[in-house]
């Protein structure tokens, strides 16, 4: 085995491929993924220590009093343990994780996707990437669903820069306007912020922001007192009783006085 191609492969040129192939394309958050990852090896024989797999999302930070577009790890996965690749052999290796709970929604501006490597000693890791739909468990869609049957419409879903979520730079805002309902003309928006989740219960985080009214309406707007937070927690037995949305109508008037 020459040494010439050994030195190209180290530098990722005839090095072995790899392509993670999933079961299908759509999860929620705290679902299983499952798969195989295929590999080729490359024009000489290599040492594989591992196979991870990254989940990754983007979200906005300031910086410099700009705002970018960063790329954040929602959980990292050893997927493999050593292996020795011959040069040309073909392999499958099934793979299952659990989707972390923190993972947002690729609803608005932000994407999530799964980064698969091979950590070779010595070289450069091979990579591939695969964009993934991660659609609202359960518990997040009934609370989505009650703000909208309270008569918010959705204006704006983001990841931004955030520490709310222990082990996290970031977490999701779904910001809502009152286009009609009990809070039309009182609040000028609802964030709404899933603080924690699993599937038996969800940590709801909200900022309720009034809607100036008078002098001392627009002196505490000004004063950035205006603004309003609630935390509760949601558990599936909420859901089942039908009562999600006057639960969160009465947390908000609490909120108002």
């Amino acid at each position: 085995m020459s040494l010439f191609n050994r030195t190209l492969a180290s530098l990722g040129v005839g090095s072995a491929r790899v392509d993670a192939r999933l079961e299908k394309s759509s999860f929620e958050p705290g679902e299983e993924v499952r798969g195989v990852v295929h590999i080729e090896g490359g024009k000489v024989d290599q040492q594989i220590d591992h196979i991870y797999m990254y989940v990754k999302t983007q979200y906005t930070k300031e910086s410099n009093d700009k705002k970018v577009r960063v790329t954040g790890v929602v959980g990292k996965f050893r997927v493999s343990e050593p292996f020795f690749l011959k040069a040309g052999e073909k392999r499958d290796i099934p793979f299952s994780f659990l989707l972390p709970c923190e993972t947002p929604v690729t609803q608005g501006r932000t994407p999530v996707w799964i980064e698969t490597g091979l950590d070779i000693p010595s070289a450069v890791d091979p990579k591939d990437t695969d964009g993934i739909e991660v659609i609202p468990n359960p518990l997040q869609k009934a609370v989505l669903d009650a703000v909208a049957e309270l008569g918010f419409r959705l204006r704006k879903i983001d990841c931004e820069h955030s520490y709310l979520r222990s082990g996290h730079p970031f977490a999701q805002e779904f910001e809502f306007v009152p286009a009609s309902g009990p809070f039309k003309g009182y609040l000028d928006e609802l964030e709404v912020v899933f603080a924690a989740v699993d599937p038996d219960q969800t940590e709801v985080f909200m900022q309720i922001d009034k809607k100036a009214r008078g002098l001392f309406g627009v002196l505490e707007e000004s004063a950035g007192r205006d603004e309003r937070y609630a935390r509760f927690t949601v558990k599936a037995e909420d859901v089942k009783k039908g009562v999600l949305a006057g639960r969160i109508q009465s947390i908000i008037r609490h909120h108002l006085n």
